[in-house]
């Protein structure tokens, strides 16, 4: 059953730590490794560019690029394996030998305020980008900080040139605020790649009902995620059965055509029992099949998100 997974952080812990530029070791340290996608029958992976907190401003672009290199040197190399995604048309040759990857920009702060940077990014091959991490930068507020604020007129200057270039926005980590302005913009595609539901899990990161509802309604995604803060409201008690009750709300609300997986894989250390990294799907796959049957499996392991990214993938 081939899989699609919205989100994981494989390519900042290539920058922070070279144990893990293994991405083809058999006994590589990373969630998501080559092995491991093919264990899960990952057939698309998204692969997120994100600078910490921790990196002083003026060098995150710097780092952004080095992750992108790493992405090029060490993820994709001859093509053989692994591609770059970039065309809606590509999602046909994911999963028969070959795993697409598609390139995430998590945070506009790598922009610096230009917006040629965003330019040079979509010249690299990013399709996606997330205006925040969880605090606040040129383009908006991220959903930690305190004033809660929206965007600014940079931000909707970004937007603007999101599409002219036909390029995804993924709202997981923005404000509220910020969410319902991006909203209220037409012709953008949008998702959230790897964001819960707060009505299971009342964690700030989590969507809102009436967010779902907005997502389901401009035919974005929602991507259920493993973190066991987002799961369950004690990350110790968070389990499979738990994650399939995000599942199950998301349908509640009307949104099983809007539901895939974003794992945030590689990007937290304390994992979910039974779903400790890719190799571990196929428990998942056999929780939601016993509950759900193989038909909306499928739809939500594959089908949503090829449908999603062949409509709105630009060459």
């Amino acid at each position: 059953m081939r899989w699609i997974d919205g989100h994981c952080d494989v390519l900042s812990k290539m920058w922070r730590d070279p144990q893990y530029r293994s991405f083809y070791d058999q006994g590589s340290p990373l969630d998501s490794s080559y092995h491991c996608l093919c264990e899960a029958d990952v057939a698309m992976q998204v692969f997120a560019v994100w600078t910490p907190e921790s990196v002083p401003r003026q060098q995150r672009l710097a780092v952004a690029l080095k992750e992108i290199d790493f992405f090029y040197e060490e993820v994709v190399r001859d093509g053989s394996r692994v591609f770059l995604v970039t065309d809606g048309g590509q999602m046909d040759e994911c999963g028969h030998g070959r795993i697409g990857a598609l390139l995430l920009l998590e945070g506009a702060d790598a922009l610096h305020g230009d917006l040629a940077n965003l330019r040079l990014f979509h010249r690299l091959g990013v399709r996606q980008m997330g205006l925040t991490w969880n605090f606040a930068n040129e383009v908006a507020d991220g959903i930690y900080e305190e004033r809660g604020g929206g965007l600014t007129r940079f931000g909707r200057q970004v937007i603007m040139e999101m599409k002219r270039l036909g390029m995804i926005l993924d709202v997981s980590h923005l404000s509220d605020r910020g969410f319902w302005e991006v909203i209220e913009e037409t012709g953008l595609p949008i998702l959230a790649s790897h964001s819960n539901c707060r009505a299971v899990c009342a964690h700030k990161r989590n969507l809102g009902d009436e967010q779902i509802e907005a997502l389901i309604q401009r035919q974005g995604l929602i991507g259920v995620t493993f973190v066991p803060e987002f799961v369950h409201h004690c990350a110790a008690e968070a389990t499979i059965d738990q994650v399939l009750r995000h599942v199950e709300h998301i349908c509640a609300l009307g949104g099983a055509d809007h539901l895939f997986f974003g794992s945030d894989f590689d990007g937290f250390a304390n994992k979910l029992p039974g779903l400790e990294s890719y190799s571990r799907l196929p428990q998942l796959v056999e929780a939601l099949s016993k509950r759900y049957g193989d038909d909306l499996v499928r739809k939500w392991g594959w089908e949503n998100g090829k449908q999603f990214y062949q409509r709105h993938l630009s060459p």
